[in-house]
């Protein structure tokens, strides 16, 4: 299928919504940004300005990803991860080292961040992966291979250090329960979760008195038919207890101060009021100040460069991961139901068009989209509003950032080259 057929069947709903958040994304951008001394949109020495040039970039790439084969996304894909896997890697000798992380390449006129298009290469390398006709998610050797996919980029990242783009790829096992993976998986996902948050706040005694309860509870409720096995059940209630124990050691002596501190204020483990205020205001600064902010506007909001805690700078990065509360301040609670209700549509959206995929390579890479743009969208908006510890990852097609918004768009419209090519069958 041609370029011209592509974009005469692409889906116009998720086209439209994407320009629409962009479009708002550089408005609150221009406005978290702008100055007294600010001249035309154009001048690439503000941030609004190369914003500016990085959605004419990727506008380029949206031209380029249309008019190439949809065939062609599929047969490189493993090639792309290699290259993703490659950069990542180049990182520890050639990277740029910003706010403490080494995580960029000074292009000159761009630092380029590969982690945000490693993104992509990654949900596509996985899709292929579980496409083929070889591949049975079923068997513990696709599953563990399927795994190692998300697991090496995340590894490289991590060190940079970037924990919050590593956690990222770990939202790419939902392609995986998607096409079948067994559920206890999940299972002991967010039971590992429980255990951890439980045994931080009433500690590991509790934790065990709670486990004990629960087995005690399933042996008298069970039907005197139902014979469930004592050995798997102490040997789970043995290991989730290690497990528990451990939580401490490693909060304690793997975690940084700012990491204890950060869950410290996320779950209040911090008893003293004047100590938990303290922290609220030094390492939880960025998130009280966005609290702030939000309430501030209200339910229309200050209006259009009318943000006073945005004009005074109160809140670092909020032109990055932090700009939702510029949204909260000057457009108020309307502002932010528009965003939410947009990006709302948009994964709703992609879920269908996923379902309707005629191509499992497809299918899967539309879970994959999904998934990437569903995690950033939730801990994005949670963590500005407090509910989430920060973490630090962009709101897509909102936030600035060059790297972030061309990995995003190329995340997306690949998917919709693949989906107006739906009806086409490719080897």
């Amino acid at each position: 299928m041609s370029g011209n057929s592509a974009l005469r069947r692409v889906d116009w709903v998720c086209v439209l919504i994407f320009f629409l958040l962009l479009a708002m994304g550089w408005i609150n951008i221009y406005s978290s940004t702008f100055t007294e001394e600010s001249t035309s949109i154009f001048d690439t020495s503000q941030l609004y300005g190369k914003q500016l040039m990085f959605i004419g970039i990727s506008l380029a790439f949206i031209v380029l990803v249309m008019a190439l084969e949809a065939s062609f996304y599929e047969r490189f894909s493993s090639l792309f991860y290699i290259i993703a896997l490659v950069l990542l890697l180049g990182l520890f000798a050639f990277g740029k080292t910003i706010a403490g992380a080494t995580s960029w390449y000074d292009l000159g006129f761009f630092n380029l961040q590969p982690s945000e298009l490693a993104k992509t290469a990654t949900a596509l390398a996985l899709a292929k992966y579980l496409s083929d006709i070889q591949t049975d998610i079923k068997i513990r050797k696709d599953q563990m291979m399927s795994l190692l996919i998300l697991i090496l980029p995340a590894l490289l990242i991590i060190p940079q250090p970037d924990p919050g783009s590593a956690l990222v790829f770990f939202s790419l096992i939902f392609v995986l329960f998607r096409e079948g993976l067994p559920l206890w998986y999940l299972a002991i996902g967010f039971l590992a979760i429980l255990v951890f948050v439980c045994t931080l706040m009433f500690g590991s005694v509790w934790v065990a008195i709670g486990l004990a309860l629960i087995v005690g509870i399933i042996f008298l409720l069970k039907k005197p038919s139902v014979r469930i096995p004592m050995i798997p059940v102490i040997g789970f209630y043995v290991l989730t207890l290690a497990f528990s124990l451990s939580v401490n050691f490693v909060f304690e002596n793997v975690f940084e101060q700012r990491h204890r501190d950060r869950f410290s204020l996320w779950l209040r483990l911090e008893k003293d009021p004047d100590k938990l205020e303290e922290i609220r205001k030094t390492i939880g600064y960025n998130t009280y100040q966005s609290e702030k902010a939000i309430e501030s506007g209200g339910f229309f909001g200050k209006g259009f460069l009318e943000g006073t805690r945005t004009k005074g700078d109160f809140v670092p990065e909020q032109h990055t991961d932090y700009i939702f509360t510029t949204v909260g301040e000057e457009w108020g609670f309307v502002g932010t139901s528009a965003v939410v209700l947009l990006f709302t549509i948009l994964l709703l959206r992609l879920v269908h068009l996923a379902e309707r995929q005629k191509n499992p390579f497809s299918r899967m890479y539309g879970y994959g989209v999904v998934s990437i743009l569903l995690i950033h969208y939730f801990i994005n908006i949670g963590m500005v509003i407090g509910v989430l510890p920060t973490i630090g990852i962009p709101l897509p097609f909102f936030s600035y950032g060059g790297s972030g918004l061309i990995g995003f768009t190329l995340l997306l419209f690949i998917f919709l080259r693949l989906d107006a090519n739906r009806l086409k069958e490719w080897n």
